[in-house]
C-alpha cells in the first residue's frame, strides 16, 4: 500500500472514530451494491467527504488496487476481449514510466490510473478497439485530438482517444507530461 493510501486510512478512523473495517462492515451490511450508491450513502447519511467516501466505497466493494490478488490481474481483466489495445497500453506506459521515478499505476476494476501526487492521468480500455487516455489540464482549450472529457470520465478535464501505437506521439506525450508537472 502506497503512503497516501495508508495516511488516508489512518485519518477516517481519526476524523471519524471507525476503522476502514468498520466503515467497510457498515457499507456491506447497508445492502447497497453500486459504487455511487455507496459514496452517495458515505456522503449523506455519514457526512463523508468525497475522497473518503469514494476510498470506502472501493474497499468495500473489494475493487481498489489494494483489494486485487495482484495489480496485474486487474490489468488482464480490463483487457479481457481487448488483447490487440495491450500493445497500445505498453507503449503509453513506457512513455509514461520516463516522467521519473514518482509515477505511480494503480488499475482499478475499469482503468488505470496515473499518478504522481495526485492523479494527472488514466488509462482506460473504452470499446474493443480504442483505447481512451484521461487526462488533468484544467484551464486548458480543447484543441485536435484533445477533447473535453465531457461525460467520458469526472475525474479528468480532457480526453483524447487512441486507436494504435502510432498514436502515443509527441503530442500526446506533451500533454501527459503537462498534466504530470501539473500534478507534483
Amino acid at each position: 500500500m502506497d503512503k497516501a493510501a495508508q495516511t488516508m486510512i489512518d485519518n477516517l478512523e481519526k476524523n471519524t472514530g471507525k476503522s476502514l473495517e468498520e466503515w467497510t462492515q457498515i457499507v456491506q451490511s447497508s445492502g447497497l451494491q453500486k459504487h455511487g450508491e455507496i459514496v452517495k450513502f458515505l456522503k449523506n447519511d455519514h457526512g463523508f467527504t468525497h475522497g473518503f467516501a469514494n476510498m470506502v466505497a472501493l474497499k468495500a466493494k473489494g475493487t481498489d488496487a489494494g483489494s486485487a490478488e495482484k495489480p496485474e490481474d486487474l490489468i488482464e481483466k480490463q483487457y479481457k476481449g481487448k488483447e490487440q489495445l495491450l500493445l497500445i497500453y505498453e507503449a503509453l506506459v513506457a512513455q509514461l514510466k520516463q516522467f521519473g521515478n514518482d509515477v505511480e499505476l494503480a488499475p482499478k476494476n475499469a482503468y488505470v490510473s496515473v499518478r504522481s501526487k495526485k492523479q494527472f492521468a488514466l488509462i482506460q480500455p473504452s470499446t474493443k478497439t480504442r483505447l481512451d487516455v484521461g487526462i488533468n489540464l484544467k484551464g486548458r482549450e480543447a484543441e485536435g485530438r484533445l477533447e473535453n472529457s465531457g461525460s467520458f470520465n469526472a475525474m479528468c478535464s480532457h480526453r483524447v482517444r487512441l486507436e494504435q501505437t502510432d498514436d502515443v506521439d509527441a503530442e500526446l506525450i506533451g500533454w501527459l507530461r503537462e498534466a504530470y508537472e501539473g500534478a507534483r
